[in-house]
């Protein structure tokens, strides 16, 4: 089956880099090397292949490498689905990124459509026991990668929404003001909810059946959008006859920005929060792995995995089993760790770099 893989990728002035280029396989990949060495600006570099501000969420200006200030740039030829593809990205002095897939400036939307890109880093190791926020995101990205066009409507509803709370805290109770702001609202917000819905019904489909050392999770939108009517025409009803409570408060206080995403561990039966470390590190990965094998069929091929410094916190049982499950998949993964020896289970299916630094600089060496 044909796969999805990066075959090259250069980088200009990101981060720690000034320069460096790879040529890889198809395989997973592996960066060791120590702490601070620029492992994990590395993996950022390639989560700027899809849509949106990366794993770090970072500024464009953040992203420019000290002390020159230059701006940067991502060069990748990608092979997707037995196709090849360049894309490059930019950002000139601190401006919003720009993209090229293939000669042609294009919108980040576009680059969405022939590359999924899917992460785990270690702030979310604390994902089921802090804010909704976090766990929003978590789940807009799983969305993401089954229809890209979540992150145009996604940003629709949140600009539309910036603008009627602007509105509110103004005290402005004209009704006309509010009603273009609303439609737009509640379009954008059905559409985001029948999103989510079903990515969810699409992840658990995926855990059905797997063999994986993994624990499966139930999955389940909580909050108030849980019961919050779903059509365009419920949802306008909705915020036009919530308007003096939404004044009083300054903001909206329904809709899907207010969602929240609950995990069960299903065998035993408890909430994610309550847990263990381990183990909801292993629902997370769970996860992850269950939208690389949904991905798999319903795209035709697994995902990018970035997974940053995941092998240092998994016993070596549960190494071996992801490994072979990434092998399996035929993902290619970009793995971290601080030694090499934490990816001795993959033998000779990994490609193995090293990440050094000096003065600040950091460089790769392919082994």
């Amino acid at each position: 089956m044909a796969g999805l893989s990066v075959r090259a990728l250069g980088l200009s002035h990101f981060r720690s880099y000034k320069t460096a280029r790879l040529e890889l396989g198809p395989g997973p990949v592996a960066l060791f090397g120590p702490n601070g060495a620029g492992k994990t600006n590395l993996l950022e570099a390639v989560s700027l292949l899809s849509p949106g501000r990366g794993m770090r969420r970072g500024s464009a200006e953040e992203m420019a490498r000290r002390p020159e200030a230059l701006g940067w740039k991502i060069t990748a030829n990608i092979e997707s689905l037995g196709r090849e593809h360049e894309i490059v990205t930019w950002s000139d002095s601190g401006n919003a990124r720009q993209v090229l897939l293939n000669d042609k400036a294009v919108p980040q939307l576009a680059i969405g459509e022939i590359l999924r890109v899917v992460w785990l880093v270690p702030a979310m190791d604390r994902l089921w026991i802090e804010g909704a926020e976090g766990r929003r995101r978590f789940l807009d990205r799983l969305v993401l990668s089954f229809v890209p066009s979540h992150a145009e409507v996604s940003l629709s509803y949140e600009k539309a929404m910036r603008e009627r709370n602007r509105l509110l805290k103004d005290q402005v109770r004209d009704a006309a003001w509010y009603e273009a702001l609303e439609a737009r609202m509640a379009a954008a917000g059905a559409e985001i909810q029948a999103n989510r819905k079903a990515t969810l019904v699409r992840i658990a489909r995926a855990q059905e059946g797997a063999r994986t050392v993994f624990p499966a999770a139930d999955l389940a939108l909580t909050g108030p959008e849980a019961t919050f009517p779903e059509t365009r025409e419920a949802l306008l009803d909705a915020f036009r006859s919530g308007r003096s409570r939404d004044m009083a408060a300054g903001r909206t206080l329904a809709g899907p920005h207010r969602a929240d995403l609950e995990a069960t561990y299903s065998e035993k039966g408890i909430e994610a929060r309550n847990a263990s470390t381990g183990e909801q590190k292993a629902l997370l990965l769970s996860l992850i792995l269950s939208n690389a094998r949904a991905l798999a069929e319903d795209f035709g091929a697994a995902p990018l995995l970035l997974l940053d410094e995941v092998s240092a916190h998994l016993d070596a049982g549960r190494r071996a089993a992801l490994y072979d499950e990434i092998t399996a998949l035929g993902a290619q993964a970009w793995m971290t760790g601080t030694g090499v020896e934490l990816f001795e289970d993959f033998g000779p299916r990994v490609q193995r770099i090293e990440v050094t630094d000096e003065d600040g600089l950091s460089s790769l060496r392919p082994l």
